[in-house]
Order: C-alpha cells, then sequence, then structure tokens
C-alpha cells in the first residue's frame, strides 16, 4: 500500500504543466515547459543547426515570445503549429534546450463548417 502512495505521489509531483508564452513572461527567471503556437513567417535559420523564431499563446492573443533553438527540429515543424518546448527566458528571449521541441500535428478529426 505505501509502494502505490509514493508512486502515485512521485507521478504527480514529477509532473510540470506547460506554460504560455504569456505566462512565462510575467513569472520571469526559471525553467519551463512552454506550449504555444509558431507565428508564421518568423522561422528564420540561424546557422547550420539553429533556428530563432516567435510563438504566441494557443489562442494567438499574446504578444510574440522571441525563441532561440538549436539542435534537432521536427519535420513537421513550421509557422501555425503548436509546439512545445523546454528552456529559459534570457534577455527576453525565450532560449529553448537542445533536443526538447516537440511539434504537436494539427488534429485530422477538426469539425469542417459548410458556409
Amino acid at each position: 500500500m505505501l509502494l502505490a502512495v509514493a508512486l502515485i505521489y512521485t507521478s504527480f509531483s514529477a509532473s510540470t504543466e506547460a506554460k504560455e508564452p504569456s505566462q512565462i513572461m510575467a513569472a520571469g527567471t526559471g525553467t519551463y515547459e512552454m506550449t504555444g503556437e509558431v507565428v508564421r513567417g518568423s522561422v528564420q535559420h540561424d546557422g547550420s543547426e539553429g533556428i530563432s523564431f516567435r510563438v504566441v499563446d494557443r489562442k494567438g492573443e499574446s504578444q510574440a515570445l522571441p525563441v532561440t533553438y538549436k539542435g534537432a527540429v521536427p519535420d513537421p515543424f513550421r509557422g501555425g503549429r503548436e509546439i512545445v518546448l523546454t528552456g529559459s527566458l534570457k534577455g527576453g528571449t525565450f532560449v529553448g534546450e537542445p533536443e526538447t521541441l516537440i511539434t504537436k500535428c494539427p488534429s485530422k478529426f477538426t469539425t469542417q463548417t459548410n458556409g
């Protein structure tokens, strides 16, 4: 019984909720898992292994947060896609940790309205 309680406690306390760009800008220093939408047209390649881009809250209602990242870039990464990235805020720019960029693929099960 004690082992089960310890496992449940560990699994819940180890998980962190991803924060959106507006929450990270308000919180300031620290390491965060960020989720948001890549601003279309903002992706720039910086040399052979780095990229920079801007991210807004998933509902697009926030100021764009500049992001730099060095590491493997997933194939579906592009403007308009949702991402998850671990990193920290440095000088007003979110600096992603290498190999932590995840691109969420859009759902193919969306409702379509006729109009």
